[in-house]
């Protein structure tokens, strides 16, 4: 860890916590006691300070809401069995969100703000992370554009912010999952890798369409056939076929490097199952569930962890899975819980001790 560096600290007078339970508490709908900002300006980040959560004053002309550079990241903060606060691999994170910042031609933020400042905020609202099975400290870094003016350009000034968020389990059923035909997220040369904000608005309407016929996610496709599939949702996919496990492959760019899908693929290995990330049609899944050699679907992320995939749906093709005979999955998901909430040797060395 870095040295602590100096930041400007003010505490709040009350903490919202006297007015909150922290049992099975929904994902996103609360904030902590504190939030991180910082500003750039003139080519260098500013007035770094960790203050009362609040709201922003902003204009209307406002940059980022007219021309989308806007970027954000997802990471989770831990307690063991002793009370003692981990980030789940911080430093993973923060090399993600300085490509998205790359792509989105948005300035880097340096490791002692993004950490140490991460570090510090977590420090102070260490009161907020849930000491139950399947529930954590949601950590929400974000950066945007902060001009106020109109132009299509890259602009000049940039605020960034971390927030946090205590949440219980996000998906508590498995999912059922339609293919997308239709619309598409992400093509080779565009931002499909990169964590910004309009690759999440662009990809609602698809969502909606799946939720109103009875579906929880789509899992997207290529931009040209149709075919090739990529990623769920917010999550990445993996696919169990004659005892190998599948997942797509990062290297058109479309789909996000998952820390999640990083620490499976680590771990399904270590289960001694091979694990190969390369291109994955549609008509594979098709042909391996025909034959009866398609085992277990499932998604990867920050915030599902391990999201069993119970029905995938092409076209007027319906896959039905029995997840009660799975076993990579749920021994997959214990393996990441038991190491994020201390029940296991860390020897990856994913957990940051605050």
């Amino acid at each position: 860890m870095i040295e602590a560096m100096d930041i400007s600290v003010t505490k709040t007078q009350r903490t919202k916590l006297k007015d909150l339970t922290l049992d099975n508490i929904p994902f996103g709908r609360y904030f902590t006691d504190h939030m991180l900002e910082a500003d750039y300006k003139d080519g260098q980040w500013t007035n770094v300070e960790i203050k009362p959560y609040q709201p922003l004053l902003l204009e209307p002309s406002l940059v980022a809401l007219h021309y989308g550079q806007c970027i954000f990241e997802g990471m989770k903060a831990y307690k063991d069995g002793n009370g003692t606060a981990y980030m789940f691999r911080p430093y993973d994170n923060f090399h993600r969100f300085n490509l998205s910042a790359a792509r989105m031609n948005m300035p880097e933020i340096p490791e002692e703000i993004f950490v140490e400042g991460l570090r510090q905020l977590i420090e102070l609202d260490r009161d907020w992370i849930p000491a139950k099975p399947d529930h954590s400290l949601y950590i929400r870094p974000l950066m945007f554009a902060s001009d106020n003016a109109l132009g299509v350009k890259p602009s000049d000034t940039y605020k960034f912010i971390i927030m946090l968020s205590p949440t219980g389990p996000y998906y508590t059923e498995p999912m059922k999952i339609a293919v997308e035909e239709k619309y598409t997220r992400a093509a080779p040369g565009g931002v499909g890798f990169s964590k910004n904000g309009g690759n999440y608005g662009g990809s609602m309407l698809a969502a909606t369409v799946a939720k109103e016929n009875g579906y929880d996610q789509v899992l997207w496709t290529d931009a040209f056939e149709h075919r090739w599939l990529q990623e769920v949702g917010m999550m990445n996919v993996f696919f169990v076929i004659n005892g190998i496990a599948i997942t797509p492959t990062l290297e058109d760019g479309c789909i996000l490097a998952g820390v999640t899908r990083s620490s499976a693929i680590t771990l399904l290995q270590e289960m001694g199952l091979a694990v190969e990330e390369r291109r994955i049609s549609i008509d594979e899944v098709l042909e391996a569930y025909s034959r009866g050699s398609f085992e277990e679907a499932f998604g990867t992320g920050t915030a599902a962890t391990i999201a069993l995939i119970k029905e995938l749906k092409y076209k007027d093709e319906v896959m039905q899975f029995d997840i009660n005979k799975w076993q990579i999955a749920p021994q997959l998901k214990k393996s990441i819980a038991d190491i994020r909430e201390g029940r296991r040797e860390d020897k990856y060395g994913w957990m940051v001790k605050v």
